[in-house]
């Protein structure tokens, strides 16, 4: 019991003093408060209006037939698309759309309906103004989704012509009977999934870089993360571990909550999920962002040098979230690195759970998934740690060990030092 009491305090003293240093630094309180609470209300803002509607586009109708009347007329009932202009030639379109007069073109070429006509097949140009990811999204699903429709209606009539029924033509047009039916996003809002995974995005991104900048900030005044205080007497990994980690796990279940329960009731973000379910997924989720974030800031020896992270590496997590892109379609080496981050996880288990309503079973592979990576960077922030505070425990040792190599290879260390930092009474030989 004695030793559990002395554990659970020097554990204790760790976390307050982990507190202590990020309260000082006011770069680090920045990037808590200003992401940690902004960035959710600020993408939000940005992604208001996920849904976008009546788009304006023209059309240029070279085959001028009663196939193109009829596809133009249900392209401008459609919810996404209006047409706003209808232009003689190619050139005028793209006037209109450099003037941002409309988004996007719709060309039919002059032979289109004979092709139809003939059996062959037919084809149709879309153009669409690329300065918004909604545009595209809008000309495409709007023309899509005609076209299909169009598609049907064709094969109908050559049936009819054919002297076909109507039962025999619906078994043959359609032969499954099915309705659409799309739950959780009816009207393909941009923001729906987008935000999800930007939520979670935030959490990971930001606990590692404000860990990695004060890490690099320690490093930078010849101090560690991994000095054990000496009544420790260099058994006190662990509690280093638990301390420092319970300082971040602190902060970020507090903004991990507010991340995923109160932005979304902000703006009316849909939340089908079971509280309790979700919250526990978040927890463990933050979890293992700690462990995470405290075996890579090791390599940290810069405070700036964060920020180069910060560029390259927000967008890759993103992509690899599979909220843009199919987890299925992804190469080999890009679904074993998307392994590595926790947010890959993160992001599809509160998806299953929040977005689409599921239960913890829906996240289960997730959940397990989050579990395993916990172990496996606790292990890892353990040994750098145990490793950098051997090194520096034996920092003399080793840089006697280093003088003597030096010295039998005929190096003189303390003149290089010289000659490296600019003092010129070093002799040149």
């Amino acid at each position: 019991m004695r030793f559990l009491r002395k554990w659970f305090k020097d554990a204790f003293e760790i976390m307050a003093n982990e507190l202590r240093q990020i309260s000082r630094d006011g770069g680090l309180l920045l990037i808590f408060l200003g992401a940690g609470l902004v960035y959710p209300l600020l993408y939000n803002v940005i992604y208001w209006n996920g849904i976008l509607s009546e788009t304006p586009v023209a059309v240029v109708d070279d085959a001028d037939c009663q196939l193109t009347h009829r596809y133009i007329r249900e392209v401008d009932a459609t919810r996404e698309l209006s047409i706003a202009a209808k232009c003689m030639n190619m050139d005028e379109a793209v006037r209109l759309m450099e003037d941002r007069k409309v988004n996007g073109i719709i060309y039919f070429p002059s032979d289109f309906g004979e092709k139809v006509e003939r059996m062959e097949t037919a084809t149709l140009s879309i153009y669409a103004d690329m300065s918004s990811f909604l545009y595209y999204k809008n000309v495409l699903i709007g023309t899509n989704f005609v076209m299909l429709h169009e598609i049907g209606q064709i094969q109908v009539e050559r049936y009819s012509a054919a002297g076909m029924t109507g039962k025999e033509i619906s078994q043959l047009v359609k032969p499954v009977g099915y309705d659409d039916n799309n739950p959780f996003n009816r009207a393909f809002d941009y923001s729906l999934f987008l935000i999800s995974a930007i939520m979670m995005l935030i959490i990971q991104q930001v606990m590692f870089y404000g860990m990695s900048m004060l890490a690099g900030t320690q490093r930078e005044r010849n101090h560690s993360i991994a000095s054990l205080p000496d009544k420790l007497e260099g058994h006190g990994v662990v509690r280093v571990i638990t301390g420092r980690g319970g300082a971040y796990w602190l902060i970020f279940a507090g903004i991990g909550m507010y991340v995923a329960f109160i932005v979304p009731a902000i703006f009316g973000i849909p939340q089908r999920g079971d509280f309790v379910q979700t919250l526990s997924m978040l927890l463990f989720y933050v979890t293992d962002c700690v462990f995470f974030s405290m075996t890579w800031s090791t390599l940290i020896t810069r405070r700036e040098s964060v920020f180069l992270i910060f560029l390259s590496m927000s967008p890759i997590c993103l992509f690899l979230s599979g909220c843009s892109w199919p987890v299925i379609a992804f190469p080999k080496f890009w679904k074993w690195f998307s392994y590595i981050f926790p947010s890959t996880f993160g992001v599809q288990g509160f998806m299953n759970l929040s977005t689409a309503g599921g239960d913890m079973a829906a996240a289960q592979v997730q959940m397990r998934s989050m579990v395993l990576q916990t172990i496996i960077y606790f292990f890892t922030s353990y040994f750098a740690i145990f490793v950098e505070n051997w090194v520096i425990r034996h920092k003399e040792e080793i840089r006697e060990r280093q003088d003597a190599l030096a010295k039998k290879v005929g190096i003189d260390r303390e003149e290089d030092n010289r000659i490296i930092s600019g003092d010129s009474t070093a002799s040149v030989r």
